[in-house]
């Protein structure tokens, strides 16, 4: 008898224990490749303080997770309980109504503000004032140089940076004594000149009430500009993110690059390695402050299991350990100012041989101006980049393609 008691006794407690692992909660995140690193370490933090709550990875490239989204948001369906978003889709997924605002209870994400770069909150804030995601790192726009074909050209870090035409005719004596090329594409020089003179509260593309701004002098100056350093042959004609753009780097072909800090990081674990000691970080030319990338989580409104994804957001975002740690796995910039005051920011950057070079992304970072972001900037950069290509193969008339690229935008943003 005492044995067949026992035997129901430990039937029970299998019974239960089954249904506890039933019952356990899965919180599924969503993400994309190299920020999925981030999430993934922090995993074991997180199963040391939630360890009944089972974190589900769905990691997918970055076009078909941001499309991925945007179906979702769209249907309702597939819908993850944390959403990583990138920079250049976060004015689309704020506007498009499917992301809780973090800014209302229980979340009170507005309390965070202070805590975070002054720059980052304004861009996941919709037009109707809903705090719709919590920034993770952000992307302080930084000139990197190869400092030994410089140094071979005769031309200094201050040539570079002076001014946009000091930085083109460094661009031709490099040409000429090296062979190199400053720019990978006369692009880069027009994307960074396209965010030069912004104040707070206004926008790249459109302004406060949706108005398309790319006739404007700014976009006149900037298309110039890139047109001036295409006819100087001071650029390889690569497109980012290209194998050909690779290999500029890996091959000594490539000069420099404008673009955010975290791409030393890249260059350094994949594009260029062999470079190791070579490059340098300085300002952007004519003394530009501006952000290039960045990415944030958010919690759509249809998430199963909110209150633990927004846990999970706060241990990404807002943990002072956890951004470090994202610092050293990715070498991404962390958007917490905490984190950006630690010693790591005094840290010699061996790939740059030695510079402490986040003491000049922090700097930066603090000047950077609060602009606003739009529903369609991804559509209207779309826009913006094929008639500039117009003006650079076909020889269009930059008024021209301006006046075209605006009545584009207009007709696109009224479907």
């Amino acid at each position: 008898m005492h044995k067949f008691v026992k035997t129901i006794m430990l039937g029970a407690a299998l019974l239960a224990a089954g249904t506890v692992m039933a019952q356990k909660t899965v919180l599924t995140v969503a993400s994309f490749p190299d920020l999925d690193r981030a999430a993934k370490a922090a995993l074991p933090q997180w199963t040391r303080l939630h360890p009944d709550i089972e974190v589900k990875m769905i990691s997918l490239q970055y076009p078909d997770h941001h499309t991925a989204m945007t179906t979702a948001l769209a249907t309702g369906s597939g819908m993850p309980d944390v959403m990583a978003v990138d920079f250049r889709f976060i004015g689309k997924f704020a506007e498009s109504g499917g992301l809780e605002d973090l800014s209302k209870p229980p979340y009170d994400g507005n309390a965070l503000r202070s805590r975070f770069v002054r720059f980052s909150f304004p861009q996941a804030t919709s037009s109707s004032g809903a705090l719709t995601a919590i920034p993770a790192d952000i992307g302080p726009g930084t000139l990197l140089y190869r400092k030994d074909i410089l140094e071979r050209a005769g031309v200094a870090e201050a040539d570079l940076t002076r001014s946009w035409e000091s930085f083109i005719e460094a661009g031709k004596k490099i040409k000429s004594s090296t062979g190199a090329y400053l720019l990978a594409n006369a692009t880069d020089i027009r994307d960074i000149a396209l965010r030069s003179g912004l104040s707070d509260g206004e926008g790249v593309f459109f302004d406060a009430n949706g108005k398309a701004l790319v006739e404007t002098p700014r976009f006149v100056r900037a298309f110039e500009l890139g047109r001036a350093a295409r006819s100087a042959g001071i650029d390889a004609r690569a497109v980012a993110w290209t194998n050909e753009w690779a290999a500029g780097f890996r091959n000594n072909r490539i000069a420099s690059q404008m673009m955010g800090a975290w791409l030393a990081g890249h260059l350094k674990n994949w594009m260029a390695p062999d470079s190791k000691g070579l490059w340098r970080s300085a300002g952007l030319p004519g003394g530009v402050h501006a952000s290039y990338g960045g990415s944030f989580y958010a919690i759509p409104k249809k998430a199963a299991n909110k209150a633990a994804a927004w846990e999970f957001i706060l241990l990404l975002t807002a943990n002072r350990d956890v951004q470090l740690q994202s610092l050293r796995v990715l070498d991404s910039f962390p958007a917490l100012l905490a984190a950006q005051g630690d010693p790591a920011m005094d840290e010699p950057i061996e790939f740059l041989g030695g510079q402490p070079a986040r003491r000049l992304w922090r700097d930066s970072a603090a000047k950077i101006p609060a602009i606003t972001v739009n529903r369609h900037d991804a559509m209207a950069t779309d826009v913006v980049n094929a008639e500039f290509e117009r003006v650079l193969s076909e020889g269009k008339a930059i008024p021209a393609a301006l006046a075209d690229a605006r009545a584009l935008i207009e007709r696109r943003t009224r479907r």
